[in-house]
């Protein structure tokens, strides 16, 4: 349980990281801290449910497992934050095309987030 805590704390840590990049101007920096908060929300709920998640392919087929068994639009929110990393990559999306793939990584990680227990802190 302790690491899916630690994946779940760093993917908001990255989140809020993304937002300050974002304020900053650093589009792929922004992009690139989108994507890792995606990415280890997604290895907290692998974690948590026993799931191979260390790969970028097996993440993937987490987030395509939880829309299948679980609900939601997990693989299609997933899409935005990859890309966010293929941005990282290619500086290709403009100030509002970074902005709005973060709001769907934040509403992606929100509800991902729901998906794990509450931890005491």
């Amino acid at each position: 349980m302790q690491q899916a805590q630690t994946y779940q704390e760093r993917s908001r840590e990255y989140l809020s990281k993304a937002f300050q990049e974002l304020e900053a101007g650093d589009l792929t920096q922004a992009s690139e801290k989108g994507w890792g908060a995606a990415a280890q929300m997604v290895k907290a709920v692998a974690q948590h449910r026993g799931m191979e998640h260390h790969s970028h392919r097996s993440i993937l087929l987490v987030a395509q497992h939880i829309e299948q068994n679980i609900g939601g639009d997990a693989a299609t929110q997933f899409a935005f934050a990859e890309q966010l990393h293929r941005n990282f990559y290619e500086d290709t999306l403009d100030r509002a095309g970074v902005t709005m793939r973060l709001q769907q990584v934040l509403s992606f990680v929100d509800s991902l987030d729901r998906l794990l227990p509450d931890v005491d802190q």
